[in-house]
């Protein structure tokens, strides 16, 4: 696993703990890291993680009306906490950081299959990409670093310079799978984003 997925699976963590907690984000981000962040991460995925995770955190009312715009039938406080902060820290990135919107929709989709169920894994793909259709629209990203995440990614540029992807999250609603697996019977998932 590259480091910076894993960065992001440490940010979704700690955005989990805040979910569920009153805690301030500079004292959930010690508490992470003293108690519950593996020791083995390096020291720039720790800091990439506390950026996304502070960053989700003092944003979360603009990023869950961008959610909520695109999540039609779904109140935000319904969800599973783990999807709900999957989508955060995704909208996040698509707003805040370089990183291609592209990318940051395969590494929530990674995340979220690690994390949550495969249904919940599609719900978060249709709003992912209706909210990066809407943010290309209003503001084609620039900031771009198309350096990032190369360990961990999997988009690749096609012929028309597209990006596009192993893994064909646009086709993930479909129930067709690569690998002939079926997604849909992984077991209960108590939503808690534990290794």
């Amino acid at each position: 696993m590259g480091s910076r997925r894993k960065a992001r699976e440490c940010a979704l963590q700690m955005l989990f703990a805040a979910d569920v907690s009153e805690i301030r984000p500079d004292q959930l981000v010690r508490l992470y890291w003293r108690e519950l962040g593996e020791v083995d991460v390096e020291e720039a995925a720790r800091e990439f993680a506390t950026r996304l995770a502070t960053g989700t955190i003092a944003h979360k009312d603009e990023l869950d009306e961008r959610i909520r715009l695109r999540a039609e039938h779904w109140r935000i406080s319904r969800m599973a906490i783990v999807d709900r902060n999957v989508l955060r820290l995704a909208v996040y990135e698509f707003l805040y950081e370089p990183t291609p919107r592209t990318v940051a929709i395969n590494e929530a989709l990674e995340i979220a299959r690690r994390f949550s169920t495969y249904e919940a894994t599609q719900f978060i793909n249709g709003i992912l990409d209706a909210i990066k259709r809407d943010l290309d629209e209003e503001q084609p990203q620039t900031n771009v670093d198309e350096t990032l995440d190369a360990e961990d990614n999997t988009a690749t540029r096609s012929d028309n310079g597209d990006d596009t992807n192993d893994d064909q999250h646009d086709n993930a609603d479909d129930g067709d799978h690569k690998d002939g697996e079926d997604r849909s019977s992984n077991g209960a998932n108590d939503g808690s984003p534990s290794s």
